[in-house]
């Protein structure tokens, strides 16, 4: 296999792994500066920098791809997960309770995940390649956060509303509104702060598509 493939299957890879653990760990809320926040969110960030990289690399075709992949991943491991659960424990065992606790989730929420994650990610590739075209190759920087940005945006409205609007009285469209807020500021920081690994893993991709121009 060329160089150039082991490396854009190893992104996929961690795509993927960034998808699982987002859905898996993100059930845990945290606390940063004093803002409650799902753990889920330190992985979110590392799916758009990597549908970039491969956005600029291979295309728009690729990154698509890896959209779909990730989908059909996302839901099979869903599938199972309800699947796992739902079968019956043996007597000896004790943790039915807690085991559903922790991998379980309600339908909505699955529902929301899965919606979330479509919408924007495909918004982000389509995003990245119209800001390519206007920019005509240049300023990478720009075209990674512009359309990561609103892309984020995208996928914390979708959840949080799809989730959560009006599963009980508490959650209006202010409240959720006045979560989306906070939660929405941390990702733009995470996706200012990764540009600097857009850059090098474009080189480390690139590089190696260079080689395999070289020779042929």
């Amino acid at each position: 296999m060329k160089q150039i493939e082991k490396k854009t299957d190893l992104l996929l890879g961690f795509m993927i792994l960034a998808l699982v653990l987002s859905n898996f760990l993100g059930t845990k809320i945290t606390t940063i500066l004093g803002v409650r926040v799902s753990v889920g969110i330190f992985f979110v960030p590392l799916m758009f920098l990597i549908t970039d990289v491969i956005a600029e690399v291979h295309g728009k075709k690729k990154a698509r791809e890896f959209v779909y992949i990730s989908v059909f991943c996302l839901l099979f491991m869903l599938l199972m997960t309800w699947v796992a659960i739902k079968m019956p424990p043996n007597p000896t065992w004790g943790n039915q309770e807690a085991y559903a606790s922790v991998f379980g989730s309600t339908l909505r929420m699955t529902v929301a995940s899965v919606i979330a994650f479509m919408l924007s990610q495909f918004h982000d590739v389509w995003a990245f390649h119209f800001w390519k075209e206007k920019t005509k190759g240049r300023f990478l920087w720009l075209r990674n956060n512009l359309s990561t940005l609103i892309s984020q945006l995208i996928d914390t409205t979708v959840f949080m509303f799809v989730a959560f609007y009006h599963i009980n009285p508490k959650f209006t469209v202010p409240f959720i509104i006045s979560l989306i807020i906070p939660y929405y500021l941390f990702k733009v920081a995470f996706a200012i702060l990764d540009t600097p690994f857009v850059y090098l893993l474009v080189y480390w991709l690139r590089s190696s598509k260079d080689k395999v121009a070289a020779k042929a």
